[in-house]
């Protein structure tokens, strides 16, 4: 019988690893691994005091719930109390609330903690968690919480974080009909017809998540925006959502369409210097904070890919922004106006525009505008180098605008950690107070004294239970709040904490998987967009490589506006002989970027036309080096694939198994970009592919003719 047993529960061994859909997030509260580190976390956990009553208490004492009773297994019961500090190993209050002693002994530290900051420290013998604000209080218990997911000794604890950024927010592109513009998880998760009557448990969910990382505000709607919104129809619906967010310090916004005024009551004009228009705006204002009292303000897209705008009354941009923003000034509420603009006819190089446009325009803004920006010129391409008005507007507060969902990066099969292209950018020096003044540094506010400060992230979730569609967009999500939070923060930290928190705390998996996830991004680099190539996506969707993409409407719509390959060369001149978009960065860049020798590799073809022969600093010629960087790609593809093979059993095979089934498809379309490109780049090189690359599967005229209907995320 004994033999029995054992064979069975070999056999059922890796069934023990409960099965997991992702829906819990980074949230799964892994139960303690043995009873040692149990006894060890009980203690603490059974003994907590939380002071205060307010609706984000009662948020925090829900959640300290949640986790007790999954690090436990619900084999104890939470017992939370609130009035007797004795029995309080933990103590969650405000600073206000502690207790004479303690709060004279931490004075110090008490001072530097900022409205949502948070002071953690381990002091005679108990844990102290406190707070400015009900808010800060909740962020510093998820952090807390953090800690005894990622299994660290509590006695060590002495952790004081302030908010680096102010505005943390998720830029939803959901349109009211639940479908999403470049989403690849299914549908938007809000549901406007049940809504306000309904609300779903993932609503919670969602604000749960994005409190864990910090985020405080969200817009709800797509910024190719419906004028609907604005109307009392759905503003009632967006107050419940606004009512659901406000315990964990989420604030809602609202996109609006330039000419609301029109569409919703037939104003003869959208004009923001009409006076009947500016009356339009405030009272629309007033009518908005009347069901959301603590509304945040607007997102703004105007005069972009068809939105209206003020170049449609010969206005500027300022103009348009502040006429919202006195309608929302007497509320408290902000506009956080994109700067993605380009002109309504092809200009000689669209990633000028956004520059050319706003610059001239610095310090003519109100100061509850916050102008919003892309990481760089163009749009989300997998890399490019950071926008020139980072640096370049010292009057006029800027925020970052990152893509979380992967509109150019393989959509929702690719895993590609973008937290590593994001640190990227927030690392590159603009020069505009000298050496030192990092991207980062622009958005903190601390190099220009901004007064508002900003980060954006373009949400990549949906209605498929895992939130994400891949699993490990999850990664993207939580990376972006962290980064949010602080622009500063470790990379390597953020993901290893995400796979402990999220998967296992088996070293064995974090290291290998924190290793692929680290390497993911240059990877996907390399088998799409080598050495500055950019926007050689298919038309339309983005989905897949279309290099050979001309014709239509706009010129600056194509592949081949961007390559412009011929039997001599291929790249964009951006140099004082070309478009001189160089020129909008700092002489630094200059000197490094406008010679081809010395400019990194990365930004060669972004830059620079360069013949197919020509020798590089590899020793390559420049068709040898593209083509062994396109099979460097897929090489990379097929490495991570055999990585995370290695690791089946070290979690639930549900997971696991989704991720593999993603990796596969990664592993064929890096292939496909692989041979797509090479084939046709290679009728103007007329070069052979070197040795070391695989020859293409198919015919040129095969990639030509491949179609595929109903692409998501159009």
């Amino acid at each position: 019988m004994y033999r029995i047993i054992v064979s069975l529960l070999l056999i059922l061994c890796p069934l023990l690893i409960k099965a997991n859909d992702g829906y819990k997030l980074w949230l799964q509260y892994l139960p303690f691994e043995n009873k040692a580190v149990a006894d060890y976390y009980r203690d603490y956990l059974e003994n907590i005091t939380l002071i205060g009553e307010s609706p984000t208490h009662g948020v925090i004492r829900k959640e300290l719930e949640i986790a007790i009773d999954s690090f436990l297994e619900g084999k104890t019961k939470s017992n939370i109390s609130s009035k007797n500090i004795n029995s309080g190993l933990i103590w969650i209050a405000g600073t206000v609330d502690l207790p004479q002693n303690i709060k004279a002994s931490l004075a110090e530290r008490i001072k530097e903690i900022k409205e949502e900051g948070y002071l953690i420290k381990y002091f005679q013998g108990k844990i102290f968690v406190t707070a400015n604000s009900d808010i800060g209080l909740l962020y510093g218990t998820f952090a807390l919480l953090k800690n005894i997911q990622t299994r660290k000794s509590l006695e060590d604890l002495d952790i004081l974080e302030n908010p680096k950024i102010q505005l943390r927010l998720l830029n939803h592109w959901d349109n009211l009909n639940r479908t999403v513009e470049r989403g690849y998880a299914g549908f938007s998760i809000w549901n406007w017809h049940r809504l306000p009557g309904h609300i779903d448990q993932q609503y919670i969910d969602y604000a749960r998540a994005n409190a864990s990382i910090g985020i405080n505000g969200t817009s709800v709607t797509n910024v190719n925006a419906n004028a609907l919104v604005l109307t009392p129809e759905y503003l009632e619906k967006a107050a419940a959502l606004a009512d659901v967010f406000r315990p964990y310090g989420i604030k809602i916004y609202l996109t609006a369409r330039f000419n609301a005024p029109m569409m919703l009551d037939s104003l003869p004009t959208a004009d923001p210097l009409d006076p009947l228009v500016q009356a339009w705006w405030m009272k629309k204002a007033k009518e908005i904070y009347s069901y959301i009292p603590d509304f945040g303000g607007f997102l703004v897209k105007a005069d972009s890919e068809g939105q209206p705008g003020p170049h449609n009354y010969g206005r500027t941009q300022a103009d348009g922004a502040n006429t919202l923003a006195d309608a929302v000034k007497p509320f408290g509420g902000i506009v956080m106006w994109r700067a993605f603009v380009y002109n309504e006819k092809t200009p000689t190089d669209r990633i000028k525009q956004a520059y050319d446009e706003f610059k001239p325009l610095d310090g003519k803004f109100r100061d509850n505008v916050i102008v919003q920006v892309k990481n760089g010129p163009l749009d989300f391409q997998p890399r490019e180098p950071f926008h020139p008005l980072f640096g370049a507007m010292p009057n006029t507060p800027l925020m970052m605008e990152f893509q979380i969902t992967k509109e150019y990066l393989g959509q929702e099969t690719h895993w590609v950690n973008l937290s590593t292209s994001w640190k990227e950018i927030l690392q590159s020096d603009t020069y505009a107070k000298g050496h030192g003044s990092t991207v980062s540094k622009v958005l903190d506010g601390s190099l220009h004294n901004y007064q508002l400060t900003g980060m954006a992230g373009v949400s990549n979730i949906g209605t498929d239970r895992n939130w994400t569609g891949h699993h490990t967009g999850q990664a993207d999500w939580y990376a972006f709040g962290k980064l949010a939070w602080n622009p500063e923060s470790n990379i390597d930290g953020i993901t290893e904490d995400w796979l402990k928190m999220t998967f296992t705390l088996d070293p064995s998996f974090v290291n290998a998987a924190k290793k692929i996830a680290l390497n993911s991004y240059e990877t996907l680099v390399n088998y799409m967009t080598p050495l500055g190539l950019h926007h050689i996506m298919a038309r339309s969707h983005h989905w897949g490589p279309g290099p050979w993409v001309t014709g239509g409407g706009r010129d600056d719509w194509t592949a081949t506006y961007y390559h412009k390959a011929s039997k001599d060369s291929i790249g964009f001149d951006r140099t004082e002989k070309g478009s001189n978009a160089i020129g909008q960065y700092a002489q630094e860049w200059n000197t490094v970027w406008g010679n081809p020798e010395t400019i990194p590799m990365e930004y060669l073809l972004w830059f620079h036309r360069i013949p197919w022969n020509k020798k590089l600093s590899t020793g390559n010629t420049l068709w040898d080096e593209m083509a062994l960087r396109y099979q460097k790609g897929v090489e990379g593809a097929r490495w991570m694939q055999k990585e995370w093979t290695k690791l089946e059993g070290k979690i639930d095979q549900e997971r696991f198994d989704h991720i593999s089934s993603f990796l596969n498809i990664q592993v064929k379309e890096a292939e496909w970009w692989r041979d797509a490109c090479l084939l046709y780049f290679g009728q103007f090189s007329k070069m052979a592919l070197p040795a070391g690359v695989e020859n293409p599967k198919h015919e040129l005229q095969y990639y030509l003719n491949f179609k595929r209907n109903f692409v998501p995320g159009i």
